[in-house]
Order: structure tokens, then C-alpha cells, then sequence
């Protein structure tokens, strides 16, 4: 970089050229901070152009009671449901929606049908039972009566049924009616699936981990009306708040985890194991085992003929789940909290030993503690972790998570922290979306994003370095600069979505995690956050509600960010294109002319003509004929003078103070020039490193590229001379490529690994580091 000598009168001029960017007239529509009424629906009196709930506001609602009864010797659930409905919209229905998402699995499913893929020379033998599996799958309903028991006209169509009114419901007005129904339970493992069963052919025995299991109502509300989309697969579910009464009818020795509280605790556990429940709500440190893994393994061996009765209660869930197994080990925990205490549970076989009694119950309780946090504290009275292998799943107070060891009890870490961030992700749900009840059916977003950003901060307050998958944002850089054609923006309909884990997850908690430490900072973020998440609590948020709400109670304009992370595919990509360095011509003879000359005399030197003529030219003409020179060859040109002191000495005496200590400064100016090569306006962070050694960083707001989104300058003026500069020191834009980021340029070499390719699981496979360390003990 060449330093460059300017006068004082030129100051001005260059800060006005650091603050103005000239806007192109053709472009001001296209601007990335343009408002966002295009994208966003028009606020009305059940949203505010604030986010929250406007005063027209409504949600239905539907209580369910139901009988279930799960056949261990067929695998089949058969049910009958009362379904109570309350229409408290300003309209008349006439029909009704119900999902049927077990339809999924149905012989004609759509979700066949699509799936694409392609032949190649080596292929799974499971891939290709997947492709022959004929499972008899989907609800068989037996019948759908009213509350008189009158056979109601209904229509299914693929995963959803028409329920056909006689007689409209009015606003304001409720409908009983009664579904009965079965269906055969999927082999989880062999043809996939968020329920079913797993089966242990080595003691005979089966886990359930059933959802979907029942004919649930569709969401009728102000934005999409019914939102009967169907269920193909990928799009999660959409549901109405309620309370549920159910009766669940398994083999007696099974235990039965499900949402909400058992109601009869006293005829389903022992004596003894009563009194265990009751110590586990005074424990807040350690769990209580509550069903033992002896008491599980004899269960495993005299399986039980006879059947026994759960009798579960929740109130206001969106939805209903459970799990029964004969296998089970359970252990519970307290967590306390300011308004409630919860019972922080998990449910495991022993193959989940020792994994599973070591972490999981301590892996809820700290996530509804540090969700609470951030969020609201929990509200219901359990939470629930089951182990079921390879799965993570979540639903009301209890949900279903992977994570297993090795048959001989060791584990890899992988496996261990896989498992730990399942846990922490699906009791996570409970707060997005099982209580801020967003529609999962078109935007995954909103809950999965919302909740792996969580995720991510619960997984920093469990252990100093504790290696998040996602959060972080150097994270997401590979899928951000990757091909276009196989990238989709954030909102994008959930079965429409490419690279689903980069996209639904991973890049919108980037984003968050972004805003909170770049550009809004933690304090506003945090308040924001809270607001919307109590704002929504128990209510069906849309993605403008979140987004207004964020700037509505932060009081800063982010919509240049939602469109840029949320509604496109740009990436960060700010390089730093070009850095001039300027120092104020000072006028003193005595400090400039020095300077001149030796600049002058380094330039001559250094040019390779010059160097290359010492040697290849013996003798010039002057040298040969000294009758050549002259004054000018013999006078110094940087020679002070009384004359150059009496010109200083003028120049000074029209100065005031201010201008002569700026004049006497000793400042440097670095006009550095930041262009934006990946699209994504965001905000720049500049590292100035100085020749003593220290370094100062600056954080400028996004808005500097608001009136050219390209290529923007800035003057800095600083105090020191600038050996380095540096843009986004701490990785925390997601820069794809940090190689321009360095003035001067770096390279910095990347490391790779030679590996043989081998056996793969849920938690890596081949030899872990435990069995490892067993081995070199072993020959010590």
C-alpha cells in the first residue's frame, strides 16, 4: 500500500465521500432495505402490523376422549374417539377436516408414488425391500357416527377426511361426534416412519412409540382457512388445542409413558414404585429409577397374557402421543421453576444402558431449564424422553429420541453427544411448535429453526465446547456458497424444500444466531424473542407475526434481513477490494521534506531499470563530461530554506487551535473499499491490527450499504499506522470466503484426511475411543 500526503483543505471532502454513496435511480426499487409489504400479508384485526394477536383474534378448538387398545401378539392399534368441536371463528362450517397421516403408509400412499431416485451398480438389500414392501398400512375406520349415533357422510381423500354437515355449525357453536377406527402398527426399522414399533429378536419383545395414531382435527383459522394440505411426508402437522381423556389398553406388564398425567397411578405401579414417584418429586439433583432394569429384564422373560388399563389426562395439548414397552427402565427428576414444578422422566430398555440412566432425565430437566429462560416457564407437569433407536421425534410432553451404545456398553462420543442433542432438540419442541403452535405443514422453519437456535444455546450452557452441529455461523458456509440450482430459500413449503437439514434447521438458527450477536446484540434479542414466544403461547403464529414482532419490540428495521437470509439464496461474501492510505500534509518544512526525500529516493532505488543500470551501464554522458551538470543537478530540492519556514510559519497563523492540533495529529486515514460479492447485505466488522502490535476492531451496521447494496467506501481515521486489516475476525457472518477478507492478502492452508471407507450407524460406527483404551489396558 502507497501512503499518500494530502492537504488539510481536502479533509472535508473525504469525509463527505465516506458517508455518501451515490444511489443509481434505476436501482432504488430494487434495493435489499427496500420495506417488505410485498412479502408480508396485510395486517387486520386478528394480526397487528406489530406482530401480536390483533382484537379479533380466534382459535378453535377440539377435546378428544379416547379408547385405545395395542395388540402386542398383531401389532395393531384399534381405537374409538369422541371428538368434541368448538367453532369459535366468526363463520359457519359446513364440513369439517380431519388428518389422516397414518394414510401415509397406505398401499396407495401419494408419498410412493413421488419418491424418486435412480439405479445403480451396488444397491441395499434394505433399499430394495423398502421398494417391495407391501405393508398393509393407513386408518381403517370402522365408523363415523354423530352424538345420537347416526352415521355421518364423510369423504376420505389420501391422508384427509371430509366430515359432511347436515346442518352448518354456527359461529360460536360445538359438535360431538364419534370415530372408530384400527390400523396395523410399521415396523419402524424395517420401512421407517416417526412411529411404530422395534422389534428385539433376542428377548422377543417390542417398544412402541405410537403417534398419529388417531383421526386429529385440522386447523381452521384466519390464514389458510382449513388447512387440509396433505401429508406427504416431510411437512409435520398442523393441529388445534384441546384436552384429551384417554384410556390405553396394553399387555400388563407393559409401562406406558404418554402425554399428560396419569390418572391412575396406584392399579399400573406397584407399591413400591409409587412410593418412588413420590420421592422423585422432591429430587431435584439426581433421578430417582423408578421401574428398575431387574424389574425390566424379568418382565422381558415371563411376558404377561393379561392386559391392564393407563388412564391419562392433558389439558390444552395440541396432540397426543405414548409409548409401551415391557422393556422399559423409567427415572424421573424434579425441575423447579417460579410457577410450577415439573417432572422431568425417561423411558428406556435396557440396551440403552448406560447411556440413557447417566444423561437423558439430566439432559430434560436442563433443557426446560434454559428454554424457560429464554421462552416462558414450561407449563406442563411432565416432559418426557423415551429411547427408541435412530429416531428423534417430538410431540406433547414426551417425545422420542435415539441414541444407543455398543452391546458391550461402550460408546463413541459422537454417539454420546448425538444423543444428548436429540434430547435437548425434541423436549425442545415441546416449546416450538407444541405450545408457540405454528403450521408445520407449510413452514418447517418455524419450529425447527426457531428450536435448533435454542438448541444450540442449551447445548453451550451444558458443557464449555460442546460440539454443535449448527448454530454457530461458520457453520452453514459450505450450503451457503454452494450450487443455487440445489438450494431453496428459508421459506419455502415444506415438502418443497431442498437439503432439508441446511435448510429448515441449520441456516434459520444461523440467522438467529446472527441477529443476536451481530446485529441486534443480546439484550434486545433476547427481550424480542421472549415477547413473541409469550405473545404466541397457546396460539398459531404465522412467520409475519414473528418477524414483526422482532423489530416491533427491538425498535430495529431488520427486513433487509429477513429477505436476504429468509426470502432468497445469497450469501455473505464482503470482500475487501481495495485499501488506500492517506496522511495529512502537515505544511512544517522540517517534518514533510525529509519524508519527500527518502520516498523519493526509495522509489528511484527500488525500480527495476534503475537497479538493472548499475550494472549495465559502465558510464553515462555526465559522468564522462562533469560539464553537463548544472544548479539542478547539484541542488537538493528538500533543502530548507528561511523562505520554507516563513511560508509554514504564514500557513500556521490562519489556522485556529483545533485545526492546528488536527494539522499536528499525526492520523492516518485508510479509505478501505468493501464490495459485496455474495449479495447478502450484512454488517462489516473491520480488525485493524497496528506496527506496535495492537489491534482495534469497528462493527458497522448493515445500513452502510443502503444506498449502494455493490460496492461501498469508507474513510477510517486512526491513530497509529495500520499494519493488517481484517473483515469478520470472529466468523460470525458466515463469510464464504474469508480469503478476501485480509489486507494484506493470507492464505491459509486447509487440512484433509485419508480414510477407508467402512460399517456406518446412527453414532458412527467402528471401533469408539472406550473400547479403544479397553483394548491398549488390556495388553498393558
Amino acid at each position: 500500500m502507497i501512503r499518500k500526503i494530502f492537504s488539510a483543505t481536502v479533509l472535508s471532502a473525504l469525509a463527505l465521500a465516506s458517508m455518501a454513496q451515490v444511489a443509481n435511480p434505476e436501482n432504488t426499487d430494487k434495493s435489499k432495505f427496500r420495506q417488505m409489504y410485498q412479502e408480508f400479508a396485510t395486517p387486520n384485526v386478528y394480526r397487528t402490523a406489530g406482530g401480536a394477536p390483533g382484537h379479533g383474534y380466534y382459535q378453535q378448538k377440539a377435546d378428544y376422549v379416547m379408547n385405545i387398545t395395542l395388540d402386542d401378539a398383531k401389532q395393531i392399534i384399534t381405537g374409538e374417539e369422541t371428538i368434541t368441536y368448538y367453532n369459535n371463528s366468526p363463520d359457519k362450517l359446513e364440513y369439517l377436516w380431519l388428518q389422516l397421516d397414518q394414510n401415509q403408509s397406505a398401499r396407495d400412499s401419494d408419498s410412493k408414488l413421488i419418491q424418486t431416485g435412480k439405479m445403480n451398480d451396488k444397491v441395499a438389500f434394505s433399499q430394495l425391500e423398502r421398494m417391495h414392501n407391501d405393508f398393509d398400512g393407513g386408518f381403517k375406520i370402522s365408523s363415523v357416527t354423530d352424538a345420537a349415533g347416526k352415521t355421518m357422510d364423510y369423504t376420505v381423500n389420501k391422508t384427509m377426511m371430509r366430515i359432511d354437515l347436515a346442518t352448518p355449525l354456527a359461529a360460536n357453536g360445538k359438535i360431538t361426534f364419534k370415530i372408530k377406527w384400527w390400523y396395523n402398527i410399521n415396523d419402524r426399522m424395517k420401512i421407517g416412519g416417526r412411529s411404530g414399533y422395534e422389534y428385539f429378536e433376542k428377548d422377543g419383545n417390542y417398544l412402541y412409540t405410537i403417534a398419529q395414531f388417531f383421526p386429529r382435527m385440522c386447523v381452521y383459522n384466519d390464514v389458510e382457512g382449513w388447512q387440509n394440505k396433505q401429508f406427504l411426508g416431510a411437512g409435520e402437522f398442523t393441529l388445534t388445542f384441546g384436552d384429551y381423556d384417554v384410556k390405553i389398553t396394553v399387555p400388563s406388564d407393559h409401562i406406558v409413558g404418554a402425554t399428560g398425567e396419569l390418572q391412575n397411578m396406584k392399579e399400573v405401579y406397584s407399591a413400591a414404585q409409587v412410593k418412588k414417584w413420590e420421592q422423585a418429586k422432591r429430587e431435584t439433583v439426581n433421578p430417582v429409577i423408578i421401574v428398575t432394569q431387574e424389574e425390566a429384564e424379568k418382565a422381558e422373560k415371563n411376558k404377561a397374557t393379561s392386559t391392564k388399563t393407563w388412564h391419562y389426562k392433558a389439558k390444552n395439548v395440541r396432540d397426543f402421543a405414548f409409548a409401551s414397552s415391557r422393556k422399559f427402565i423409567v427415572d424421573a427428576m424434579t425441575v423447579k421453576q417460579t410457577t410450577k414444578d415439573v417432572l422431568a422422566l425417561s423411558y428406556y430398555p435396557k440396551e440403552g444402558n448406560p447411556l440413557w440412566e447417566k444423561y437423558s432425565t439430566k439432559a430434560v430437566a436442563h433443557t426446560l431449564k434454559i428454554y424457560s429462560k429464554h421462552t416462558f416457564d414450561y407449563p406442563y407437569p411432565v416432559a418426557i424422553s423415551v429411547h427408541s433407536k435412530d429416531i428423534g421425534m417430538e410431540y406433547p410432553m414426551i417425545c422420542f429420541n435415539g441414541g444407543r451404545p455398543e452391546a458391550d456398553g461402550t460408546y463413541s462420543d459422537r454417539t454420546k453427544y448425538a444423543m444428548i442433542g436429540v434430547i435437548i432438540h425434541e423436549v425442545g419442541h415441546n416449546y416450538f411448535p407444541m405450545i408457540v403452535n405454528s403450521d408445520e405443514r407449510q413452514w418447517t422453519w418455524m419450529d425447527e429453526g426457531l428450536n435448533t437456535f435454542l438448541q444450540y444455546l442449551t447445548e453451550q450452557e451444558w458443557e464449555r465446547g460442546y460440539p454443535s452441529r449448527r448454530g454457530p455461523a461458520f457453520r452453514i458456509v459450505d450450503y451457503m456458497k454452494g450450487d443455487k440450482s440445489n438450494i431453496a430459500p428459508i421459506m419455502t413449503n415444506s415438502e418443497s424444500i431442498l437439503q432439508f437439514g441446511n435448510n429448515a434447521y441449520g441456516k434459520p438458527a444461523t440467522a438467529l444466531n446472527i441477529l443476536r450477536e451481530t446485529v441486534m446484540g443480546r439484550e434486545l434479542f433476547d427481550y424480542a424473542f421472549k415477547m413473541y414466544s409469550n405473545r404466541w403461547m397457546f396460539k398459531h403464529p404465522t412467520p409475519e407475526d414473528f418477524f414483526r414482532t422482532m423489530e416491533d419490540a427491538s425498535g430495529v428495521d431488520l427486513d433487509w434481513f429477513w429477505r436476504g437470509w429468509f426470502y432468497t439464496t445469497d450469501h455473505v461474501d464482503i470482500s475487501l477490494e481495495d485499501v488506500k492510505w492517506y496522511q495529512i500534509d502537515s505544511k512544517n518544512p522540517e517534518v514533510e521534506f525529509p519524508k519527500k526525500r527518502a520516498e523519493n529516493k526509495a522509489n528511484d532505488e527500488r525500480f527495476i531499470g534503475t537497479q538493472r543500470n548499475k550494472t549495465a551501464v559502465k558510464e553515462t554522458y555526465s559522468e564522462r563530461d562533469p560539464s553537463l551538470l548544472d544548479f539542478h543537478n547539484k541542488h537538493d530540492q528538500f533543502e530548507i530554506t528561511s523562505l520554507d519556514i516563513e511560508d509554514y510559519e504564514k500557513y500556521l497563523a490562519k489556522l485556529n487551535e483545533n485545526e492546528r492540533s488536527l494539522l499536528n495529529s499525526g492520523y492516518n486515514y485508510y479509505e478501505l473499499t468493501f464490495k459485496n460479492n455474495g449479495g447478502l447485505v450484512m454488517p462489516v466488522i473491520v480488525e485493524f491490527t497496528y506496527k506496535d502490535g495492537t489491534k482495534q476492531e469497528v462493527r458497522i451496521p448493515a445500513e452502510i450499504w443502503l444506498r449502494n447494496n455493490e460496492q461501498v467506501s469508507k474513510v477510517f481515521p486512526l491513530p497509529k499506522e495500520v499494519i493488517a486489516i481484517r473483515l469478520d475476525p470472529h466468523l460470525e457472518t458466515a463469510d464464504t470466503d474469508i480469503y478476501n477478507n485480509y489486507w494484506p492478502r493470507m492464505v491459509q492452508p486447509t487440512r484433509f484426511e485419508l480414510y477407508k471407507t467402512g460399517p456406518s450407524s446412527w453414532g458412527g460406527g467402528g471401533e469408539n475411543l472406550m473400547q479403544r483404551h479397553k483394548r491398549a489396558e488390556e495388553k498393558k
